[in-house]
C-alpha cells in the first residue's frame, strides 16, 4: 500500500477542537497548532531502545508521498503521539487521515492521507469538522486519592534520607487522584475549559489523553532547536502584590535555582550533540499560569547537518529531570521500586512530527486520562535533600486543582 499526502492552503478559519471531535488529536499553542482525526497509519515505537523508535518511526513518515505546495512546518504527513513516562515504555505515533494546521502567521491548510489512486483529496474539501456525540453533563462526582497525604509525606521522607545518603541528587515523585462522574466525561467539554484557563499552555489530546502543558520538551524548525525547561515551583493565590512575593521568593530560592539548574544542564548537554551551539538564558523567568508559577529558562541552539528529527531528541531528551530527578536511571529505578503507581503518559511526553522532522513536543504534565465517566490525574514535585514534606504535599494539591477545576463542574 502507498500513502499519499496531499496539502492544500485553507482560506477560511476553523476551530482545531472542532477538527479533531471527540476521540482526535490536538496540538494548539495559543492561535497555532495542528489537530486530526482518523488513522491512515499506525508507526510502532517498540519497547526497550527509543532510539531505534525514533529512526523506525521517521523512516515510516518519510516513506509517504507528499503533494505539498504550503511546504511549511507541520505539512504534508505529520505524526501525533503520547508517549510514556518510562523510558523505552511501549507506544504509538498515529498519521491521521485529516489534519488541520495553523501557524504563528497566520498560514492554514489541510492534508489528506489516502491510499495511492483514492478518489477523496485533499483538494476536493473534505468536512473539517467532525460530528459531535456528546450527552448530558455529569452533574456527581467522587475524588479519591491513591493514598493518605500522610503517606505520601512519609514517601518523601524517604527519598531526602536516601538523597542524605548519596543515592542520587533529585526524585520527582507524583500523586494520583480519581475522579468518578455519573455520566461520561465530555472531552471536547475539558479542552474548552483548559484552554480558556490556561491560554498559554500547550493544549493537547490524544485519544483519552489530554493535557494544558507549560513545559516544551523540544522544538524543530528547520535547524533550530529549542526547550523551555522548567522546575521549581511556588503557588498564586490571585492577588498581584501576593504573587509578586512568592515570585521573588521562587526566584531567590536556593533549592528551587538548584532544582532548575540540574535540568538546564542535562537539556543542554543532551543537545549539544546534535548541534554546532547551544545556549540559555543566563537567568530564568518565571512563568505563570492560573494557580501556580515555575521558574523556566529558554535553551537555543542551531542543529548540525544533516539535522535529526524532533523524534530522535525526543528520545535522548526524555524524561528530563524536571519529570524525573537525577541522575535519571538512578531516579527512574527509584520510582518504579517505591512510588508505587502506574504514571501511564503523565510525565510522558506528547506533540507532533513532520517528514522532514519538525515537530513540538510538550512535557506531559498538567494532564488527565479520560475513560467514559472515569479520569484518572497525577500532579508531581521535584523533592532534593532538604525538602519538607508538609511544603511539597500544599505544591501537589496547587498542581492538581489544574485539572479538578475543570473535570469537577457542579
Amino acid at each position: 500500500m502507498t500513502l499519499v499526502a496531499r496539502t492544500r492552503r485553507l482560506d477560511a478559519d476553523v476551530d482545531l477542537l472542532d477538527v479533531a471531535g471527540d476521540d482526535g488529536f490536538v496540538f494548539e499553542k495559543g492561535r497555532a497548532g495542528l489537530a486530526g482525526r482518523g488513522r491512515a497509519l499506525v508507526l510502532d515505537w517498540p519497547a526497550g531502545d527509543p532510539a531505534a523508535a525514533a529512526r523506525a518511526a521517521a523512516q515510516g513518515l518519510a516513506a509517504i508521498e507528499r503533494d505539498d505546495p504550503v511546504a511549511v512546518p507541520g505539512t504534508g504527513p505529520v505524526a501525533f503521539a503520547a508517549l510514556p513516562f518510562v523510558p523505552g515504555g511501549p507506544a504509538a505515533l498515529v498519521v491521521p487521515e485529516l489534519v488541520v494546521g495553523r501557524a504563528e502567521d497566520g498560514t492554514r491548510w489541510v492534508t489528506t492521507v489516502t491510499e495511492d489512486g483514492a478518489e477523496h483529496g485533499a483538494d476536493q474539501d473534505p468536512p473539517l469538522a467532525a460530528p459531535r456525540t456528546a450527552g448530558p453533563q455529569p452533574t456527581r462526582y467522587t475524588v479519591a486519592t491513591d493514598r493518605p497525604p500522610e503517606a505520601w509525606c512519609d514517601l518523601v521522607g524517604r527519598a531526602t534520607k536516601a538523597m542524605v545518603a548519596g543515592a542520587f541528587a533529585k526524585v520527582v515523585l507524583a500523586r494520583q487522584v480519581d475522579v468518578t462522574a455519573d455520566r461520561p466525561l465530555d472531552r471536547r467539554a475539558v479542552l474548552d475549559r483548559l484552554r480558556a484557563a490556561y491560554p498559554g499552555c500547550h493544549l493537547v489530546a490524544v485519544g483519552g489523553f489530554v493535557a494544558a502543558s507549560p513545559e516544551l520538551l523540544v522544538s524543530v524548525t528547520g535547524d533550530v532547536v529549542r526547550s523551555h525547561p522548567m522546575a521549581g515551583t511556588a503557588p498564586r493565590g490571585g492577588d498581584p502584590t501576593t504573587d509578586q512575593r512568592l515570585a521573588a521568593s521562587l526566584l531567590a530560592s536556593a533549592k528551587d535555582h538548584h532544582e532548575h539548574q540540574l535540568t538546564i544542564d542535562m537539556v543542554q548537554d543532551t543537545l549539544l550533540g546534535w548541534c554546532s551551539y547551544v545556549d540559555y538564558e543566563a537567568e530564568p523567568s518565571v512563568v505563570a499560569v492560573a494557580n501556580v508559577q515555575h521558574l523556566a529558562t529558554l535553551v537555543e541552539g542551531r542543529l548540525s547537518h544533516p539535522a535529526p528529527s524532533v523524534l530522535d531528541l525526543v528520545a535522548a531528551l526524555h524524561p528530563t529531570p524536571a519529570v524525573a530527578g537525577w541522575p535519571r536511571d538512578d531516579a527512574v529505578a527509584w520510582i518504579g521500586a517505591h512510588e508505587g503507581i502506574d504514571r501511564g503518559r503523565y510525565a510522558g511526553t506528547a506533540g507532533w512530527v513532520d517528514a522532514a522532522g519538525n515537530g513540538t513536543w510538550a512535557v506531559s504534565v498538567r494532564c488527565a486520562e479520560l475513560d467514559g465517566p472515569h479520569a484518572r490525574l497525577w500532579a508531581g514535585n521535584g523533592i532534593v535533600a532538604d525538602s519538607d514534606p508538609d511544603t511539597e504535599l500544599a505544591e501537589t494539591r496547587a498542581k492538581l486543582q489544574a485539572l479538578l477545576s475543570v473535570l469537577v463542574r457542579p
